[in-house]
């Protein structure tokens, strides 16, 4: 087939990019030629929290991915638009997680179908994000009714999809495939030779952007809990932050943790994942909401335990006491599994159970997904 993918990429970072661009080569992989239109401008910076939105690293040589759409501009949506229908596509796939995307998305998807030919999918990663706003009651339906299809990457968010589609569309989920292009693990010895750390302490790691919705204030509440049963277990955060630093600051300080958390409060570059999750014993995740999440599947290449809290889809993917915890999201259910995961020593038996669960999250079967979806349409 002849596919576009819209959404954002390189010379955006993070992991809707990182997502996207396997994505497409997985895609092109399987014979089909790709094409990845990206954004001029993607967030106005009054919308944008962090430092900065775009990537360091090299642009990708194996991708065609253009810069093409602004994002506030209808005039730009209509080119763009028009121009896809020109192209005559046999699939275009929006990538959707928030609902200020919904009327660029709609407004280009229903220009590309006026060729009678192209079919769109929606692969979306939130239809109500963690941190819902009036324009998800706006934009989110008239973004629903424009397209074809949908894959989610979790059965919570085909459910959200549901509730706005009374038309029952084909819809389905596929779980978020494991990165597999971060590099070998390295052992922890390494890790924390690179990263000036104690080989002989415990680590615990909270990886990625900090949010209000990602429960890093419930950690924090059962680190303080169990510090003192847990005497050699440390906390890595590894991320920029998207809150007042300083209020977790206080917290940290308020919990007696101050010479036990260490803070790394920057965008982590890929080439320095393996060192944080190779350094770590166990990944945590205490969300208040979720959907899915790219860390877990990042903790799923780098094979590391994992404690997330049961919201969203986190659940469907970790199986409890089984390849680490799916808690409830507060501070004394997170203590209670932190004070069993290392006093029962359960690293080794819950890595060998991952291990055997990977090849549950592949991009072949994610890949197979939009066919199926597209064969109903």
């Amino acid at each position: 087939m002849k596919i576009v993918l819209l959404g954002t990429a390189y010379p955006f970072r993070g992991g809707l990019a990182t997502f996207n661009e396997r994505l497409a080569r997985q895609l092109q992989a399987e014979g089909h030629t790709v094409e990845v239109i990206t954004f001029t401008l993607q967030y106005p910076s009054f919308l944008f929290p962090g430092k900065t939105q775009y990537s360091s690293e090299k642009a990708p040589t194996d991708l065609h991915i253009s810069q093409q759409v602004h994002s506030c501009n209808p005039l730009n949506w209509i080119k763009v638009g028009r121009h896809i229908c020109q192209m005559q596509p046999d699939l275009l796939i929006t990538c959707y997680w928030m609902a200020f995307f919904a009327p660029c998305y709609s407004i280009v998807e229903r220009l590309a179908k006026r060729n009678g030919k192209t079919r769109t999918i929606a692969l979306v990663h939130n239809m109500i994000p963690h941190e819902p706003s009036i324009l998800d009651k706006l934009f989110a339906p008239f973004y629903v009714r424009s397209t074809d299809g949908f894959v989610a990457l979790s059965e919570s968010v085909v459910q959200d999809i549901d509730r706005l589609d009374p038309t029952h569309k084909p819809k389905t989920s596929y779980p978020h495939p494991i990165y597999d292009h971060y590099g070998e693990p390295i052992s922890k010895e390494q890790a924390c030779q690179a990263l000036l750390l104690d080989p002989e302490k415990q680590y615990m790691l909270f990886f990625g952007l900090v949010r209000a919705y990602k429960g890093l204030d419930l950690l924090l509440d059962a680190f303080g809990k169990v510090k003192d049963q847990l005497p050699n277990l440390q906390l890595i955060i590894a991320g920029e932050f998207y809150e007042d630093e300083d209020k977790y600051r206080t917290q940290i300080a308020n919990n007696q943790l101050t010479d036990r958390v260490i803070i790394k409060n920057e965008f982590i570059a890929d080439a320095d994942l393996c060192k944080y999750f190779g350094a770590a014993d166990l990944i945590v995740q205490p969300y208040k909401s979720a959907t899915q999440s790219g860390v877990t599947q990042v903790a799923f290449h780098f094979e590391k335990p994992m404690l997330v809290t049961n919201v969203g889809g986190l659940g469907e993917i970790v199986h409890d006491r089984k390849m680490g915890y799916a808690v409830e999201p507060n501070a004394e259910a997170i203590a209670e599994v932190l004070t069993d995961y290392y006093t029962h020593h359960r690293q080794a038996d819950y890595t060998q159970y991952l291990i055997q669960q990977k090849d549950r999250y592949s991009w072949t079967g994610m890949a197979q997904t939009f066919y199926t979806i597209y064969n109903q349409l």
